[in-house]
């Protein structure tokens, strides 16, 4: 039967008695659930701010009420210099509390919970009931008091941590507004200079203890080269994108942590040199930056380069790398059809791509010091037609491709601290030239021996069967790269488990 609320007493329509307690406290609670879906963060609107910044797949944007509200109160959210240290103030248990709460259900009514209070105490003192009787009809209207003390436990701690934002916001906005007024006189000079109207092409501020990059200096519309390498920067604002005419960009020995995605607007950027910072990683969007010719990523913590920077620097010639912690070239590197100078020495690298070869411009490739994980050189390496320099040493190399003499522009080899077998350390020594020379008559002895054995195979058939099977094997073997020899090579022969060393083939000539 239909029934309606006055005063938080429920009624039956047309005149009926009350309903009882019990079951007005069900119907309250009932009511309140639908109306209630999630916990509402709108009290708390700097949290709820923040926590999308924090962590925009598991936190939705406030309201744009609630942002609208937050503006006068905290004009200089978006500036990143003041949204850093408010996201770093956020403790890695908020997304396990919201969770409790939105798990649990909306907050009881306020005249549920007092319904449910009412009802326990006269419970209690019910005189016709044992206490197991009592505690068991009681219990019936406790879960609301809980979770009213559940929500009242996590609501301090949001509200705790919603001063505690507000606290860090105003000294981290009065830091700001003090160093912006201690600003470099360089940059004041650069400033004043374009707002005169002056072209300005060029603009060097390195070494001039930056904290931050006023954006004012992305607004120079014609600035060709820009230079804040040795500064105190933590972040490279987003309006760098405007600098639509920039071709060079240094910002190496500061203290950026990741790029801005907007680097990827910079269209005619053809040199980039971000060395000597703490990056982890570099935006996607670096691909798009296809007129690049350099960049310098050495001497940061990348642990892998993007997926897809290959198809898109293919006029990158020079690729600085070294010293960083990356184990891997994504297979896309092969597609830098430009690059002449390659340099990942100081890393952690197991391997190289198989397509590594088609590098054909490649003059210059260092993977030394890769230490105990660069174990194998890949055949592929000797496509490199015009590689004039290669250093290989400091890893735990055992033997070079059979195909090595192909190298025949190779001026410069270093082979030294490796475990090398083939060639042996005394060849490795004497210099490109030398192995060069050993890895051809090594090639050659393969290819007689090989030669010979197919042709007693032949003789045993008494056709020249045997003949066409060996030019066959021959041809095949050329053509995909991978030697006849066994053991590291990797190839299939007579001595198919063998290491290098154990089959004559491994003799030193």
């Amino acid at each position: 039967m239909p029934v309606t609320s006055s005063a938080g007493v429920f009624h039956y329509h047309r005149g009926y008695s009350p309903v009882p307690l019990e079951l007005q406290f069900l119907l309250l609670w009932d009511e309140y659930h639908k109306i209630t879906m999630e916990h509402d963060l709108d009290k708390f609107p700097l949290l709820s701010y923040v926590l999308h910044q924090y962590d925009s797949n598991h936190h939705a944007p406030p309201s744009t009420a609630v942002q609208q509200t937050l503006a006068p109160s905290f004009p200089l959210l978006s500036d990143p210099q003041i949204m850093s240290p408010l996201t770093q103030s956020i403790p890695t248990t908020i997304t396990q509390t919201l969770t409790v709460l939105a798990s649990v259900g909306p907050r009881p009514d306020p005249l549920a919970v007092s319904s449910a209070r009412s009802k326990i105490a006269e419970i209690l003192q019910m005189d016709s009931l044992s206490p197991e009787e009592a505690a068991k009809e009681a219990e019936i209207y406790a879960g609301a008091v809980r979770l009213e003390e559940v929500y009242d436990s996590y609501e301090k701690e949001l509200s705790d941590l919603e001063e505690k934002l507000s606290r860090v916001y105003a000294t981290e906005v009065e830091s700001l507004l003090r160093s912006r007024e201690e600003m470099n006189e360089e940059v004041v000079k650069v400033l004043k200079a374009a707002e005169a109207g002056q072209v300005l092409e060029r603009v060097d501020l390195s070494g001039q203890e930056l904290k931050f990059l006023p954006e004012a200096i992305c607004k120079i519309v014609g600035l060709v080269s820009l230079n804040i390498s040795g500064n105190n920067l933590t972040f490279i604002p987003d309006a760098i994108s405007k600098m639509k005419k920039l071709e060079e960009l240094d910002v190496s020995s500061n203290s950026l942590e990741s790029l801005p995605d907007s680097i990827g607007m910079l269209l005619n950027l053809r040199v980039l040199n971000v060395s000597a910072n703490n990056l982890t990683s570099l935006p996607e969007s670096i691909a798009h930056c296809r007129s690049l010719v350099e960049l310098d990523a050495s001497y940061n913590n990348l642990t892998s380069l993007p997926t897809n920077i290959g198809y898109g620097l293919q006029n990158l010639e020079r690729l600085l790398i070294h010293l960083n912690k990356l184990r891997y070239f994504p297979g896309s590197i092969s597609e830098m059809r430009s690059l002449k100078y390659l340099d990942a020495h100081m890393n952690e690298i197991h391997g190289l791509p198989s397509s590594m070869g088609r590098l054909k411009k490649l003059e210059v490739l260092n993977l030394s010091s890769n230490f105990n994980n660069l174990m194998r050189v890949p055949d592929a390496i000797t496509d490199l037609i015009n590689l004039r320099e290669l250093d290989l040493s400091n890893n735990q190399i055992q033997a070079i491709p059979d195909s090595f003499y192909m190298l025949k522009k190779l001026q410069k080899l270093n082979l030294d601290h490796n475990p090398l077998e083939i060639p042996s350390q005394e060849v490795a020594k004497q210099g490109a030239e030398a192995v060069r020379e050993f890895m051809r008559k090594r090639w050659d002895m393969i290819m007689g021996e090989e030669q010979q054995r197919i042709g007693v195979e032949a003789e045993r058939h008494g056709d020249g069967s045997g003949w066409v099977s060996w030019g066959t094997s021959m041809v095949t073997n050329l053509v995909s790269g991978v030697s006849l020899t066994v053991g590291f090579g990797g190839g299939s022969g007579d001595g198919g488990d063998k290491k290098p060393g154990e089959s004559h083939f491994y003799h030193q000539i």
